[in-house]
């Protein structure tokens, strides 16, 4: 994700990547941690794209040296640190944003536009599935984090901003087995139900345990019904089929893509709907207080996960 956010920014007419932390890139000075790098003068923003439980010391100490910030999903893994990034985004008046892409895809962004044709929301269901292939091989973290951590987040952030509403109670199950026996201790799958302030209700599904043999690696598809409709999201088949001898895939264009050389695509969209606003000072699309409550929500359900309770928020 580091080399995705570097390759759009710089793509950006009016951003330029002077400096990284750890991993060479270009041209840009190589720091050897984030202090120094915040500490170099050398930037007007920060892109975090460390490890999901690593967001949040990262997010004050840029902020409080007065630095913008780009954040990585899910925003922090605990409320407390949520709380901690809001309060020094705020206190020091910097522009700062999560990264939750889903809402520049275009069909996302229409659905929001057709809500008010389904009527009052009533009920969402949100599948979000990887293979194993991520949690065993693509990131080395997978124990320090869970499937409702890493793919849940999107989708809380988006049939939160669907219905307009907050969430106010969450219960939750967990499954481990599959994961634990290959020596990595996070579940297999979670299912989470939140009920909203208005009535509404909500599940969302996570699973980390496709066989590789998946056509795509993430499996993702959103229902939201009203009182006077429905409208459907499949993003599993995007427009594009291809066919070897090896494999039948649907490669994934939605979120990003390049086309002639450039960056395209919701992702592209969204980092330089955030450098638009850290240059104009103007507040983004998802503000620093509704990507706490996706952290809030998520952090009640491992919570019910482990007592078997519905959790208050």
């Amino acid at each position: 994700m580091g080399r995705g956010h570097a390759e759009v920014l710089a793509a950006h007419p009016d951003a330029e990547v002077t400096a990284v932390s750890r991993r060479p890139l270009g041209d840009a000075a190589v720091h050897s941690d984030y202090h120094d790098l915040i500490a170099s003068g050398a930037v007007d923003a920060v892109s975090i794209t460390t490890p999901d439980h690593l967001h949040a010391d990262v997010m004050v100490a840029a902020a409080e040296a007065g630095l913008h910030i780009l954040v990585e999903k899910p925003f922090t893994t605990t409320v407390a640190d949520a709380d901690r990034a809001v309060a020094a985004v705020r206190a020091a008046g910097v522009v700062a944003m999560c990264l939750f892409n889903h809402r520049w895809v275009p069909a996302y962004a229409q659905a929001k536009d057709q809500m008010e044709l389904i009527g009052e929301p009533v009920v969402a269901y949100a599948r979000k599935n990887d293979t194993i292939h991520v949690p065993t091989e693509m990131i080395g973290w997978a124990d320090r984090t869970t499937c409702a951590w890493f793919l849940s987040s999107h989708d809380i952030d988006l049939v939160t901003w669907l219905y307009d509403d907050v969430a106010v109670e969450v219960f939750a199950t967990a499954r481990h087995g599959k994961l634990r026996g290959m020596g990595i201790d996070t579940p297999d799958a979670m299912q989470i139900q939140v009920r909203y302030s208005r009535g509404a209700v909500a599940t969302f599904e996570s699973a980390w345990i496709y066989p590789n043999t998946f056509p795509t690696t993430v499996d993702s598809y959103v229902t939201v019904t009203g009182e006077d409709g429905v409208i459907q999201l499949d993003r599993q088949k995007e427009n594009i089929q291809v066919a070897t001898a090896k494999a039948y895939t649907y490669p994934r264009n939605m979120l990003q893509r390049v086309v002639h050389g450039q960056p395209a695509g919701a992702y592209r969209d969204a980092i330089h709907h955030f450098v638009d606003c850290a240059r104009t000072g103007a507040e983004p699309l998802i503000t620093v207080e509704s990507s706490r409550q996706v952290t809030a929500v998520l952090a009640a359900a491992h919570e019910s996960a482990e007592t078997g309770r519905p959790v208050t928020l």
